[in-house]
């Protein structure tokens, strides 16, 4: 079975990923990420195909965690800003734009994320998020303490 996954002739579940990861003694998603990945908390593999195209399930990124992980839904309309302090030094945010672009500003420099882009980074510093177009935005942030 594990030359028809590796082969990709074979589509498992997500649930036997896990149980194969397991036996190996590896995280899951040292599994599915590519070799020599110049970014070990980027991951942006596909784990899962449907049957039907376009169904699928991308593992886009981890981070370890002492304490938890905040899932926070945000919605800026045109022109919003929200400035956030500084969070704990060992704290992360992940970053997954829905909708529209986000202008994330960190130390006088803005970075730009539009639809289906994602972006993680240490926030142990003054941060903003931007609307800064004409329609809605709309992205998922996991705080990471």
């Amino acid at each position: 079975m594990l030359v028809a996954i590796e082969a990709g002739e074979k589509n498992v579940s997500l649930s036997t990923l896990d149980r194969v990861a397991e036996a190996l003694n590896v995280a899951f998603s040292d599994l599915i990420q590519a070799p020599g990945s110049p970014d070990p908390s980027r991951i942006n593999e596909v784990a899962w195909t449907g049957t039907k195209p376009g169904s699928k399930a991308v593992l886009l990124s981890k981070a370890t965690a002492t304490r938890e992980v905040e899932l926070w839904e945000w919605t800026l309309e045109p022109g919003e800003e929200y400035h956030s302090q500084a969070d704990a030094e060992g704290w992360s945010e992940q970053l997954y734009v829905f909708e529209g672009c986000l202008t994330l500003v960190m130390d006088e420099e803005a970075l730009r994320f539009s639809a289906g882009e994602f972006y993680m980074y240490a926030s142990n510093r003054p941060h903003a998020y931007r609307n800064e177009g004409e329609g809605i935005l709309r992205f998922v942030r996991n705080v990471v303490i």
